[in-house]
């Protein structure tokens, strides 16, 4: 065999291995940064039971009792631009300059100690900002030999509808047109803390507007983004029918057992 080809067939087989292996390394940091969010959650509520939450309020979707959001799905929220209206959003944010909205898959939430410095973030972070509705999150505890999880549920005490903290975005291209979003996510409190470190920042009733206005000064936003009290929080393990993004039913968030 030619040394010429010899070499080049060297050189192809070093840069194959050299792909092969970023390829790996890039999946590996992806999955894992997707693993560590939080990325399920329930509106166990319909249009009126929102409505209410807020004089003049109204609802441009029909809202039903959902158990198991996931990303890519529909979620309802107010924006600053419509504080008064209730809009779907798709979850994971697709940034504007995006060429493909599969991006939105890696951009379910933003860690709040990092938001005014990403570039996917800090724009909207200033300028679009959104209030997502839910009941309750979920999310997974590890086991000691991290070989399985088991999911948990987290509400409020009492049972109330609250609101995410988020950003939103507008994506299009060609005849593509997508209104997206993140929950932002803060360090968890102490019933968070023993299941998972990370939790997403719930926004009070009273907070509302100032997290909206377009008025309000970066140092008044960042200082809404904390743990939400514990105290004031219940969680307790939930079905592992919860895994299954498919499943949506009222059972998922009983306790198990």
């Amino acid at each position: 065999m030619p040394k010429v080809v010899v070499i080049k067939e060297i050189i192809s087989n070093l840069l194959g291995g050299i792909i092969s292996f970023y390829y790996i390394v890039f999946k590996s940091i992806i999955r894992n940064q997707i693993e560590y969010m939080c990325g399920r959650f329930a509106l166990s509520a319909i249009t009126s039971d929102v409505e209410k939450l807020q004089a003049g309020l109204t609802s441009k979707i029909e809202i039903k009792p959902r158990f198991n959001i996931a990303p890519s799905l529909q979620i309802a929220a107010i924006s600053n631009i419509s504080p008064n209206e209730i809009r779907p959003l798709r979850w994971g944010l697709i940034p504007h300059w995006a060429d493909d909205p599969g991006i939105g898959y890696k951009m379910i939430n933003a860690r709040s100690e990092t938001i005014e410095s990403k570039p996917s973030f800090k724009i909207p972070f200033r300028q679009k900002r959104c209030l997502i509705f839910a009941t309750g999150f979920y999310e997974w505890k590890k086991s000691e030999d991290k070989k399985s999880k088991t999911p948990y549920y987290f509400h409020l005490l009492n049972d109330n509808i609250f609101t995410f903290a988020g950003l939103w975005s507008y994506w299009e291209k060609g005849d593509k047109q997508i209104s997206s979003a993140t929950i932002i996510t803060t360090n968890a409190n102490d019933i968070v803390k023993p299941i998972h470190d990370r939790m997403p920042v719930i926004i009070r009733r009273e907070n509302w507007q100032e997290w909206l206005s377009n008025e309000t000064g970066i140092i008044d936003l960042k200082n809404l983004l904390h743990p939400f009290p514990s105290d004031e929080m219940d969680a307790y393990e939930v079905s592992q029918a919860v895994n299954n993004p498919r499943n949506d039913f009222p059972e998922l968030i009983e306790k198990a057992g």
